[in-house]
């Protein structure tokens, strides 16, 4: 090989070389997952919504009902405070993100329930509600077990149901569960690592 050779090889193989040198963009946890689907349900406002209408955006996603003791505010807290966190550390990125919250007790979470119970997390999350065959729909194609307890004395009662905040892509493909059970930081973190 002669050394004019040389420098055109190089500058041939360089790029191939680096690129073989870069991490592989890491796949994420529910990559081909068959979550998420269209919708019709009614936000707090009283507006027709689809799961079409968030498209462009990141979705953060949580099933669960405002009459709940415990479980759905504290993921609603955990994941509303790590959306802000994100925001804190990263706003472009944070702005792309879009959270919402969907009821799967439309019995008693009206349109005026569920926009209450959001804005106590956040100004911005989007609340979801409709008929109970709109809601059950919706659930099925999330995923999302739920079913009503016994009716106690007074008509009280508990759902129970799946308690998962996934997050979505802008083309609505599934991209991850968020950690809400251990807490705000690891839902920053957790936005951190899958939002462009």
């Amino acid at each position: 090989m002669n050394r004019r050779t040389m420098p055109r090889l190089t500058a041939l193989f360089m790029p191939l070389a680096l690129l073989a040198c870069q991490p592989a963009a890491e796949e994420p946890p529910l990559a081909g997952a068959t979550i998420g689907g269209e919708f019709t349900l009614v936000d707090q406002a009283g507006k027709s919504r689809t799961w079409a209408d968030f498209r462009g955006r990141y979705a953060m996603v949580y099933f669960g009902y405002t009459y709940c003791p415990d479980i759905c505010p504290t993921d609603m807290q955990r994941a509303a405070q790590g959306l802000r966190q994100f925001a804190s550390e990263d706003p472009e990125r944070a702005a792309k993100v879009q959270h919402i919250f969907v009821t799967v007790d439309p019995e008693r979470d009206t349109q005026a329930v569920v926009g209450e119970f959001a804005s106590a997390f956040g100004k911005d999350i989007v609340a979801l509600t409709g008929t109970r065959e709109q809601v059950d729909a919706a659930a099925k194609a999330f995923r999302i077990y739920h079913g009503k307890g016994t009716v106690e004395e007074g008509g009280a009662y508990l759902v129970d149901h799946s308690n998962i905040v996934y997050l979505f892509g802008p083309d609505g493909a599934p991209i991850a569960t968020l950690p809400a059970d251990q807490g705000a930081e690891a839902v920053a973190r957790e936005l951190d690592r899958w939002v462009r």
